[in-house]
C-alpha cells in the first residue's frame, strides 16, 4: 500500500472518531447538563451557566457547590424508590417466565389452534394502554376485591393494607408485557436445534422435562433482554400508576418524581434533575450487569 493511500485511510479513520465523539458528546450533553445542575446551590442556580460544572472547586467564595439536592431527592424519592421496587421484582420476573412458556407452547409443542392463539398475542402488543384504562379501574375497583382480601393481611408484619394496589399493578403488567415478551421468545426458539428436542421427545422425554432441561438453560441471553426491555418498561410507567394507584402509601417512584421540587414559589431545578438521575439510576445498573447477556440475547 502506498504512502497516499494510507494517509487517506488515517485521514478517514480520524473523520470516523470525530464523528463519533461529536455524536457521543451530543447524546451526553444533556445528561451532564443535568448532573452539573444537580450539584449546584438552588440559590445560585439562576447565575450558574447550564453546561458548566459548580465554580465552588475553584472559587470557593461562589458557595455554588452542594449535595443537598441529592439528599433531599434520595428523601422525598425513597416511599417510591421502595414501592417501585417491590413492584418491578416480580412483574418484571412472572412476564418473562410466562412468555417463555408461551413462546415454547407455541413454537416447539404441535395443537390445533396455534396460528389463532398466537395471532390474539400479537394483536395484545398493539393495544395502547389508554384503551384499557376505564375498564382496568372497574376490574380493580368493582370486579376483583383485592382491597377486602388484603385488610386481613395487614396484621402480618411488613404487610400493609394499600400494598393490594401494587399486587394490582404487578398483574397487570405482568400481562401486558406477556405478549410482547412471547414474541421476542418465539424468534429465539424458531432458531433453536429441532433435531436435540426431537431426540428427548425420542427418549421420553415429556414437554415440560424439555423445556426445563434444554429450551429454559439455552434461554439465558433472551431472558436478559426481556428482562432489561420488561424492567425498563415498568419502571417508567406512570400511566398504570396513576390509574391503579392515584396517590398515597403505594405511590411508585415515577409518581414521586412529578411533584417533587415544584412549590408555589417556584421550582428547584437542582432538587428536580438530582431527582430524575435517582429515579433513572437503577435501569442504568440493570443495563450495566446485564449488558453482556443482552447483547448476546440480541446476537442469538
Amino acid at each position: 500500500m502506498s504512502t497516499s493511500e494510507e494517509d487517506r485511510l488515517r485521514l478517514k479513520r480520524i473523520g470516523l472518531y470525530a464523528v463519533l465523539v461529536g455524536m457521543a458528546g451530543f447524546y451526553l450533553l444533556p445528561i451532564l447538563t443535568g448532573l452539573f445542575t444537580s450539584i449546584t446551590s438552588p440559590e445560585s442556580y439562576t447565575g450558574q451557566a447550564p453546561f458548566l460544572p459548580p465554580l465552588e472547586p475553584l472559587i470557593p467564595e461562589t458557595g455554588s457547590f452542594s449535595l443537598q439536592p441529592w439528599g433531599n431527592a434520595f428523601d422525598g424519592l425513597a416511599r417510591g424508590l421502595a414501592n417501585s421496587v417491590i413492584l418491578v421484582i416480580p412483574a418484571t420476573i412472572l412476564s418473562g417466565l410466562f412468555g417463555s412458556m408461551a413462546a415454547y407452547g407455541l413454537t416447539n409443542v404441535d395443537w390445533r389452534g396455534q396460528v389463532g392463539i398466537y395471532a390474539l398475542f400479537v394483536a395484545g402488543i398493539f393495544i395502547p394502554y389508554q384503551a384499557v384504562l376505564v375498564p382496568l379501574t372497574q376490574f380493580w375497583y368493582n370486579v376483583v376485591p383485592l382491597q377486602s382480601l388484603f385488610a386481613p393481611l395487614a396484621a402480618f408484619p411488613l404487610v400493609q393494607e394499600y400494598h393490594w394496589k401494587l399486587v394490582a399493578l404487578i398483574v397487570t403488567h405482568t400481562a401486558y408485557g406477556i405478549p410482547i415478551c412471547t414474541l421476542l421468545f418465539r424468534a429465539h426458539y424458531k432458531k433453536l436445534s429441532t433435531e436435540m428436542i426431537e431426540a428427548a421427545r425420542l427418549d421420553g422425554a415429556s414437554v415440560s422435562t424439555i423445556y426445563r432441561r434444554i429450551v429454559l438453560p439455552l434461554s439465558i441471553p433472551m431472558f436478559a433482554v426481556v428482562f432489561i426491555y420488561q424492567f425498563t418498561q415498568i419502571w417508567n410507567d406512570l400511566l398504570f400508576a396513576l390509574t391503579i394507584v392515584q396517590f398515597g402509601d403505594a405511590s411508585v417512584v415515577t409518581q414521586e418524581l412529578v411533584g417533587i421540587g415544584v412549590s408555589q414559589s417556584g421550582t428547584n431545578f437542582p432538587l428536580r434533575m438530582a431527582a430524575a438521575l435517582l429515579a433513572a439510576l437503577p435501569t442504568l445498573v440493570v443495563y450495566v450487569l446485564f449488558g453482556d447477556k443482552f447483547a448476546e440475547g440480541v446476537a442469538t
